[in-house]
């Protein structure tokens, strides 16, 4: 029975049948080529893009959230972009112990932090040029509000450290990108006026924390964008990309993709 199967496989090809295969052949070599070209295409572009990632230390109650900070790293990488970090060096406000969850008696210091996430490799904030970079990316985490500014304790009131304001400022008149997640977004929120950013959807229960930020937001005369977990929000004007991650109750992956479609919207406008 098998072989009346078997025996076209077998017999060998005429020379018209020669023909049409060497035909589709020469087509898929024409298509591999085309396809080989526009990967290499898109990904030399990428590769030009130099993006700088100012961090806030290590761990969420005092410094960058790890998660985030990762996230961020990961989807630079497989953008193509090539990545320099940056920390302020002064001490953090405080040291929370991640365990207990209570303040340290202890002090430490963010650009050290920062380096456990470096793994090292890792530069003083105030040797960041925005003329030497295409986009500038802060992940979130209580480091930023605490360490960055003092939104944590100061709300809509709080001050931005002098030398992540200048940064910031540097990069928005050079006309370049900035991203921001999680609670991030409120830094811009003070140093631009008008400004769009979204830190999640109000009035949602998974966003416990969204609709009181968004409010202290829209009274510094920003406007607040209520977006979920896994899309970003581009003021076009500012040139800001914004993402909630850990400011929603989430999975790990759905803060992940989130913060993927934040750098992917950052690296388009660099």
């Amino acid at each position: 029975m098998l072989s009346k199967y078997l025996a076209p496989l077998s017999a060998a090809p005429g020379p018209s049948a020669m023909l049409t295969l060497l035909s589709c052949g020469r087509k898929l070599q024409t298509v591999g080529t085309v396809i080989r070209a526009v990967n290499s295409s898109f990904y030399s572009t990428e590769m030009s893009k130099r993006v700088a990632v100012v961090l806030a230390g290590c761990g969420v109650y005092d410094g960058s959230e790890i998660h985030e900070a990762s996230a961020v790293l990961v989807h630079l990488s497989r953008g193509g972009a090539s990545v320099n970090m940056f920390a302020p060096n002064i001490d953090q406000m405080h040291v929370i112990n991640h365990l207990k969850g209570e303040p340290s008696q202890e002090t430490r210091n963010v650009l050290v932090e920062s380096a456990r996430l470096a793994r090292g490799n890792i530069q003083d904030l105030s040797k960041l040029s925005a003329k030497d970079h295409d986009a500038v990316i802060i992940p979130g985490g209580f480091g930023a509000a605490k360490n960055l500014c003092t939104w944590a304790v100061q709300g809509k009131d709080c001050s931005v450290n002098p030398e992540v304001q200048a940064v910031l400022q540097a990069f928005h008149t050079e006309g370049k990108p900035i991203g921001l997640c999680c609670i991030s977004p409120v830094i811009a929120a003070k140093v631009f006026p008008g400004c769009q950013v979204t830190v999640g959807m109000e009035k949602a229960e998974k966003y416990p924390n969204t609709t009181d930020t968004a409010a202290a937001i829209a009274q510094l005369g920003c406007t607040h964008v209520s977006k979920s977990v896994s899309e970003s929000h581009v003021d076009d004007k500012n040139k800001l990309v914004t993402t909630c991650a850990f400011m929603c109750d989430a999975p790990i992956h759905e803060v992940f993709d989130g913060i993927g479609a934040m750098v992917k919207d950052v690296l388009k406008l660099a």
